[in-house]
């Protein structure tokens, strides 16, 4: 299971060649990022996914940093072997329903909200690139929103 005793990227969770793949992905499915985005987004969900590897609550990404998620899972051996290698386990990709889905049980799930995400990421030991959880990420509790999907993590601890 993942332990950081210091500040450290997300990028290094992962091996050069890995990263470089992700990145490479990033921007051919998303030519409409600046240059420097790819790395910058592909760290920050990988730092994202390190702190889901030990919240004991749902962490939602931002748009951005959701288009790295994203992007992992396609890699699907390489995700699930990261998942077990930093969590012990999967960490689930898990869309909040539809406000019209015919198969949801009371009211809907409240998100993670972003600053609660961006406090599990520094406690777990890694630089946030602020810009990419919306700014002024300490402070965002306005103007806070999921990911487009509405999408958070599975914790089970």
């Amino acid at each position: 299971m993942l332990t950081i005793d210091r500040v450290s990227s997300g990028r290094a969770l992962v091996s050069d060649e890995m990263f470089a793949r992700l990145t490479a992905r990033i921007a051919r499915d998303h030519p409409e990022l600046a240059p420097d985005l790819p790395a910058r987004i592909m760290d920050q969900a990988l730092a994202f996914l390190g702190a889901c590897a030990t919240a004991t609550e749902p962490l939602g990404p931002s748009d951005l940093v959701d288009i790295g998620w994203h992007t992992f899972i396609l890699h699907t051996r390489e995700y699930a072997d990261f998942c077990q290698r930093i969590a012990g386990r999967f960490i689930h990709h898990q869309p909040e329903p539809a406000p019209d889905d015919p198969h949801l049980s009371g009211p809907e799930p409240i998100g993670a909200p972003i600053s609660r995400t961006v406090a599990a990421i520094t406690a777990a030991g890694f630089a946030l690139d602020q810009e990419l959880w919306g700014g002024n990420a300490a402070d965002c509790s306005s103007k806070c929103s999921q990911c487009h999907a509405g999408c958070t993590d599975s914790p089970t601890r």
